[in-house]
């Protein structure tokens, strides 16, 4: 695989003069992603400020459109279906060379459990007998124990996952996840990345941690049927975007045995009483909610017998 030599940053959220006029905030973020993705652009995620960020590789850059603000403003605004007005978008090159080193910087070990490190693997972490230490370079892929979602599965895995236990991973990125799951005891842990340059990241993070027997990592863009068709597992985990997430409800119901879990996260504090509702309307039940600043991720069980009733 070719990396490109720099790679096109495109920044869209909702533009803060025209928000009080826009109908549906939430249903905005959930448009805005998936428009972004439609371009292109790789896994999409929002800072502090509301911005959705997205990369292009240069090669995927349409020479007519180059960086030009404008007509992303309005590719962007026919692919979201979201009016321009409402709309607003920065442009930017930023060099591989540059991604590659800015990725590592402030990045230590974190405790995010009585028993869980995780660790970059240029870091020596103090550690107390007994302890899971994970050693996961982000590199091109998303997942390191920095974002408020990874935290909060972290926590919550490790109270849930049970020795023998079968899980799917979907949105996987740097496997950190996969792998934690592994090391607290499950059997086997189906690790599921769209983004072609996350899998070798996410296959060397496995490697590194010794989970290669339990953890296969996988690239594929899945739907619902897609899901469905994995079969049944103990357990789902899905840390993408809210956006992303509601498509793929239906299918999270037939992956998720009956009483099975199903982890969600990448979910904005405004976005969480929607997303309880959509996903207990999908046969399961609310188990909690772990809150890291403005990011949540929730748990939730399946009915005993909700297979019959959706099928």
């Amino acid at each position: 695989m070719t990396l490109p030599s720099r790679w096109l940053v495109l920044k869209a959220r909702l533009a803060p003069a025209h928000a009080a006029t826009y109908p549906d905030p939430e249903d905005f973020t959930a448009q805005l992603a998936q428009g972004l993705t439609d371009l292109g652009g790789r896994a999409v995620h929002e800072d502090e400020s509301g911005w959705q960020i997205t990369h292009l590789a240069e090669g995927a850059v349409p020479v007519e459109f180059g960086d030009a603000a404008d007509r992303w403003h309005g590719r962007l605004a026919a692919e979201s279906g979201i009016a321009p007005p409402h709309l607003e978008l920065e442009t930017e090159w930023q060099e591989h060379g540059d991604w590659a080193e800015l990725w590592k910087r402030g990045l230590e070990p974190r405790r995010l459990t009585e028993r869980i490190v995780v660790t970059p693997s240029w870091c020596t972490p103090t550690v107390q007998p007994g302890d899971l230490v994970l050693t996961v370079d982000p590199g091109m892929a998303f997942g390191n124990a920095e974002h408020g979602t990874t935290r909060g599965c972290l926590r919550l895995l490790d109270r849930l996952v049970q020795p023998g236990v079968r899980l799917l991973d979907v949105g996987a990125g740097s496997a950190i996840l996969a792998i934690a799951a592994a090391r607290l005891g499950a059997t086997s842990v189906l690790a599921i990345e769209m983004d072609e340059l996350a899998i070798p990241t996410a296959r060397e993070n496995v490697e590194v941690n010794g989970v290669e027997a339990q953890v296969r990592v996988e690239q594929q863009k899945v739907d619902s049927a897609d899901l469905a068709a994995l079969g049944e597992y103990d357990g789902v985990i899905a840390n993408i975007e809210a956006g992303f997430l509601r498509p793929l409800l239906d299918g999270f119901a037939r992956a998720v045995a009956p009483a099975g879990w199903l982890l969600l996260s990448g979910i904005l504090a405004l976005e969480e009483a929607d997303m309880r509702a959509d996903t207990e309307a999908h046969g399961f039940d609310w188990v909690e909610t772990d809150a890291d600043g403005e990011w949540r991720s929730m748990l939730f069980r399946r009915h005993e017998m909700s297979r019959s009733a959706s099928s």
